[in-house]
């Protein structure tokens, strides 16, 4: 198939492929014709989509959201695309909860991400989903990409660049990263750069796009999440680790930002892995 990229995609396999997905990714196209311009499916494509199983999980990167609203699969759902495109997403499918202001949207068995580069931490955020979080990690180290940027965080803030010769908040969030059992306050990352704590939450805002409070609670729920994986440590010592004040303040945190408790967390992630270590058993047998 040839691209306006200067190189051509060897596609091995057919339409017929979908019937057999148990994850079907629309990506970003510059040429969506109809289902970008006037939001109406265009009869081979609604042929192919029409061929996916029921409960199979939709993914759309960037305008492939385009797609999935066309065939029905937001009506209702929150949702997101590239900033540029958002208004016209909103306009062509009124019944979609379009949100500009977020890297990706995890509605269970339908994502959305907004732009292409956003497109690779929805990726990492499946990984991490589907594998834990070691292995996202672990993708993410080879892929030269951060390992986590929370779905939430703004995806477009129109915002003068930084100075190239501005100090930055590197050392203080390595610092912290170092210390996450305990407790760590405004006054003692600014410390580590030498700024006010007033200048000090300003920089570190624009350069990570939210507060350090924020930053924090999140960097603790990563640390849980991956100790409930990784460990057998009690709740309790789980707590500990990652600096939360009690056991009640990171169920708190935890079930915000995953979706659920933490036991019930380490019981799924251990059920998926027992799962994945059987099935390569019966492979090599």
């Amino acid at each position: 198939m040839p691209t306006d990229a200067d190189f051509p995609i060897a596609v091995e396999l057919g339409p017929e492929a979908l019937a057999e997905a148990d994850t079907i990714v629309v990506p970003a196209s510059y040429e969506l014709g109809p289902v970008y311009e006037e939001g109406v499916m265009t009869e081979p494509l609604g042929g192919a989509l029409a061929r996916a199983r029921p409960g199979v999980r939709w993914v759309s990167i960037c305008t492939g959201s385009f797609v999935l609203a066309a065939a029905g699969l937001l009506d209702g759902r929150p949702a997101t695309t590239h900033w540029s495109s958002v208004d016209r997403l909103q306009r062509l499918f009124p019944t979609v909860d379009v949100d500009p202001n977020v890297l990706f949207v995890d509605d269970g068995d339908v994502l959305t991400s907004a732009g292409v580069a956003s497109g690779i931490d929805l990726c990492l955020h499946l990984v991490r989903r589907d594998h834990g979080t070691a292995v996202a990690n672990d993708v993410a180290r080879h892929s030269l990409v951060p390992p986590h940027r929370d779905g939430g965080q703004a995806q477009y803030i129109p915002r003068p660049l930084p100075e190239p010769q501005q100090a930055t908040t590197t050392t203080a969030r390595a610092w912290a990263l170092g210390r996450l059992d305990r407790p760590i306050s405004l006054r003692e990352l600014a410390a580590q750069e030498s700024m006010s704590v007033r200048t000090f939450t300003r920089r570190f805002r624009e350069e990570v796009g939210v507060s350090p409070g924020q930053w924090l609670t999140q960097q603790r729920v990563e640390r849980a999440r991956h100790l409930l994986e990784g460990t057998d440590l009690s709740v309790d010592q789980v707590t500990r680790e990652a600096g939360f004040g009690s056991p009640a303040s990171l169920r708190q945190h935890f079930q915000a930002a995953v979706g659920v408790s933490p036991t019930a967390y380490r019981r799924t992630f251990r059920a998926g892995a027992e799962a994945g270590t059987a099935s390569g058993a019966d492979a090599r047998a």
